[in-house]
């Protein structure tokens, strides 16, 4: 199961937090901790090899209405207008901003490529404070309205959480070290790039946080992660210090969080930063097309590092774009400023 929040915030809060904070912290821990455990000892679905549907927006938004009961019951489906619930219809618009970029921008037909609906389910438990992606569907909780807001508020988490289904599809990559690091980063560069498209951002005018908005006025920080500079998004008392490297000198090696896969992927995604901003223009144009077709690569396997993945973008950019254009170049310098060397 894949989860916006890392568990080491969680934990920070069970230690630093007030009493109140610490029993939902600890809530929290024991629920995500179950939930991993029921998606590992689920059986892996196998693909129907069908004929793909016409590619169109399937959207259904679900209310769990507080209990940990999924999907829970249907309360705005493809084509319906707004429902006034802000989660809801946040969820219902972040949906379909990640199906446009997908499918306009890189002609995918959805998160598995053949036209999955999506789905999501909002008021998840009581103050849940975790988004995920359980294999199936989106899960959103309220947040506790104390630490952190509802869990829709960010257009990013939507694109990051669903991106978790398309690295599942294509690449694989295992949700541990190295590799667990890049299946985040790439969830964070497509949640990014979601929210840089809906916004009409260039590179230059995108402010690069993940989750920014999702903090009450009571966090010192601006949001989960930043990408342009990891290890900056916040330094708070309870929540404690923003813990990702921003350089390979700095990788942390760890058996928490699943070998560090929430904290080095500050690496790589300080790396596909220097590519969109020395690249230029709308980030989801050149620097993620490269990004899409490397997950997409044979050469990506679920065992991939960073330097297989770093080579394989440099690949694809002299492939997409040409020896003569320039963003190979700059796809090599920017892992070069990471400290990892082509």
């Amino acid at each position: 199961m894949n989860c916006i929040l890392p568990p080491y915030i969680a934990r920070s809060i069970a230690q630093n937090g007030s009493a109140a904070q610490r029993e939902r912290a600890l809530r929290l821990l024991s629920v995500d901790g179950t939930l991993r455990a029921l998606r590992a000892a689920a059986p892996r679905r196998v693909p129907m090899v069908l004929a793909a549907p016409e590619a169109e927006r399937r959207r259904t938004v679900y209310t769990a209405k507080n209990t940990q009961t999924l999907p829970g019951t249907v309360v705005r489906s493809e084509g319906e207008g707004p429902t006034g619930d802000p989660a809801v219809d946040e969820a219902y618009d972040g949906l379909g901003a990640t199906w446009d970029l997908y499918w306009e921008a890189y002609a995918r037909n959805s998160i598995d490529d053949e036209g999955l609906g999506l789905d999501a389910t909002v008021h998840f438990g009581r103050a849940y404070d975790n988004a995920f992606w359980n294999g199936r569907q989106m899960v959103f909780g309220d947040g506790d309205d104390d630490l952190f807001r509802r869990f829709t508020i960010a257009i990013d988490i939507i694109g990051h959480e669903l991106t978790h289904g398309v690295t599942e599809d294509e690449a694989g990559l295992r949700y541990f070290m190295q590799p667990g690091a890049l299946n985040e980063s790439v969830s964070d560069v497509f949640g990014s790039l979601v929210k840089q498209r809906t916004l009409d951002q260039t590179a230059d005018q995108a402010d690069w946080l993940i989750g920014a908005g999702l903090f009450t006025p009571k966090v010192s920080g601006t949001a989960l992660r930043s990408m342009k500079a990891p290890g900056t998004a916040y330094d708070d008392p309870v929540l404690g210090k923003d813990p990702q490297p921003d350089h390979w000198s700095r990788y942390v090696r760890t058996l928490e969080d699943n070998g560090g896969v929430h904290i080095n992927s500050g690496i790589p995604n300080k790396a596909f930063y220097f590519v969109a901003a020395g690249i230029g223009g709308y980030a989801w144009e050149k620097a993620g097309r490269i990004w899409y077709e490397t997950l997409r690569d044979p050469e990506v396997r679920a065992s991939s590092g960073f330097k297989t993945f770093a080579r394989r973008t440099a690949a694809n950019a002299l492939r997409l774009y040409g020896p003569t254009s320039g963003e190979e170049q700059v796809v090599r310098e920017a892992w070069g400023q990471v400290g990892i060397d082509l």
